[in-house]
């Protein structure tokens, strides 16, 4: 494998100093909204916050999104097991936040797909149930997916041939939507920062500022060189997720637990036999095992167990990935489960509200409290309905006793409800165009073209027009993936890249896919200007 452009110290330096400059515009002024925690909820915030014309700050311990946010099952959907709980207020709501994702703010992030959802002779649920499900799921979504029917065990499996068909009974069909969450994520932050948002990640809060008992900034600590600094606001927003409680006694000592953790592993498989559709299995009254595709490879889980450890140490257990390869078998074939094409397991932490009974029947909610200090801390919620907990969150902001933000934001009420995230564009046509292009098309090939259009929307033109400036960063990272040289480049650019995993993990699909080799870290190290 050949070594990247050679822009080693020159890289490293810039990097610091956009991160020195960044920590001085923090410290120096003095915000209207400080938002801690960069996953779903911080960025949303964020992102509706920079939009109303706030003075907002976001800033993050880890990597944006890299923890729970990164670590969910990929799905933008409206959730057809809350139809067996009466919830048909709140699957509408999610229907309609999904098709608007899909249509107007993130279409070149937000892919359609269809489920099957296969019914098994002795099952937890039966066909005519399910049939009758899915046609009522479809319907709240105005049929904007198809019609929700049933088709038979043939028909089936003439499109998914690894699926098990022993004591299969009939198999409903319905519609909904996937991402790559982390380019999401990755997106959003981009979008508040381009609306006036302060970013920075790798940035820890190590203590709380008050004056007068009252919570009015943070201490903080950079993660990469160690420079600790302030940050000043008139409110803070506790967004930090499975850290919640954490920041919480920070403010105050004695303060009671407010939220519950439940832990979600999910393993990634390469594929043995094409894979068209996702699966969705029942396995008792309330779980489902997913088997999605997904970045070219097969996505199986998940888990639902509480958890009760440091939220830093939660990782898949042997357990976790024998759990859910024993429940992906109800529905796959043995031939797709084999250890050997396991590629990948990662676990990440659900946040839900404190309370009696099992962490599997739990409500799937937003909770929002308000500390002694006035720090407002705010946990829970779902990729699918993001953008309306964020506004949500910002009329609650709107609405505190005292008003501490005073008149500084417009109301919630105007502002534009569909703003897209960068990049909106039909990857279709962008891919497209990448192809056509002379100087790049026949260098970055279909696979990698339509890779860029679908993680990137337009804004893959500019990663080709890298390519183009220097054809040494059209190269493919690892031959066996479609990701290429000048993605680093340009996370380390645009899109706050830090570290190695930073890359792999999160700005890319190299970890997902079972290449995080030696050889490749040393290259990603490379192009951040870490190499030694």
């Amino acid at each position: 494998m050949n070594t990247p452009h050679p822009t080693t110290e020159p890289a490293a330096i810039a990097r610091a100093e956009r991160r020195a400059e960044t920590r001085q515009r923090l410290a120096e002024g003095t915000y209207d909204l400080l938002v801690i925690g960069g996953g779903i909820l911080g960025t949303s915030v964020t992102w509706h916050a920079a939009q109303s014309g706030l003075r907002v700050a976001m800033v993050d311990a880890g990597d944006f999104a890299g923890a729970t946010s990164s670590a969910s099952s990929k799905l933008v959907h409206g959730g057809l097991r809350y139809l067996q709980t009466g919830a048909v207020r709140l699957v509408a709501e999610n229907h309609h936040e999904r098709r608007v994702l899909a249509k107007d703010v993130a279409p070149h992030l937000v892919n359609p797909l269809t489920f099957y959802l296969p019914v098994y002779k002795g099952g937890p649920h039966g066909a005519a149930k399910l049939g009758a499900g899915v046609f009522a799921y479809s319907a709240l979504s105005a049929f904007g997916d198809g019609v929700g029917r049933v088709i038979s065990p043939a028909k089936a499996a003439a499109r998914v041939p690894a699926l098990r068909t022993e004591s299969l009974k009939a198999v409903a069909v319905y519609g909904d939507h996937q991402m790559n969450d982390a380019r999401v994520a990755v997106m959003t932050v981009r979008a508040a920062a381009d609306a006036g948002a302060t970013v920075l990640n790798h940035a820890e809060v190590v203590g709380l500022r008050q004056t007068a008992g009252r919570v009015t900034g943070a201490e903080l600590r950079d993660g990469l060189d160690a420079t600790e600094f302030g940050v000043d606001a008139r409110l803070v927003l506790n967004a930090t997720g499975p850290w919640v409680d954490h920041l919480r006694r920070l403010e105050d000592p004695g303060a009671a637990p407010s939220v519950r953790l439940s832990k979600g592993v999910h393993v990634v498989m390469r594929r043995s036999a094409p894979w068209p559709v996702a699966l969705a299995t029942p396995v008792d009254k309330y779980r489902i095992t997913f088997a999605l595709p997904w970045e070219d490879q097969l996505l199986l889980g998940t888990t639902d167990e509480t958890y009760e450890g440091d939220p830093a140490e939660v990782a898949a257990t042997e357990a976790d990935i024998a759990q859910i390869l024993d429940e992906a078998s109800h529905s796959v074939r043995d031939e797709q489960l084999e250890r050997s094409l396991l590629t990948y397991a990662f676990a990440g932490l659900r946040v839900l509200p404190g309370g009696p009974g099992g962490v599997a029947s739990a409500k799937r909610e937003t909770v929002v409290t308000e500390g002694r200090g006035g720090m407002l801390s705010v946990a829970g919620g779902k990729w699918t309905t993001y953008r309306h907990i964020g506004r949500t969150v910002l009329r609650k902001l709107a609405k505190l006793p005292g008003e501490p933000l005073g008149g500084a934001m417009e109301p919630v009420s105007d502002l534009v409800r569909r703003v897209p995230l960068p990049g909106v564009a039909q990857p279709n046509a962008v891919a497209h165009r990448l192809l056509a292009d002379p100087d790049v098309g026949a260098l970055l090939g279909p696979a990698t073209a339509t890779h860029l259009a679908r993680h990137y929307g337009s804004l893959a033109l500019d990663i080709a027009e890298l390519v183009r400036r220097d054809r040494a960063l059209g190269e493919r990272v690892h031959p066996d993936s479609p990701e290429i040289v000048a993605q680093l480049v340009y996370a380390r650019e645009r899109e706050w890249a830090e570290t190695v995993d930073d890359m792999l993990r999160r700005r890319t699909t190299l970890t997902v896919r079972g290449l995080d080799t030696p050889e490749v870290r040393t290259r990603v190290a490379e192009v951040l200007g870490d190499a030694g």
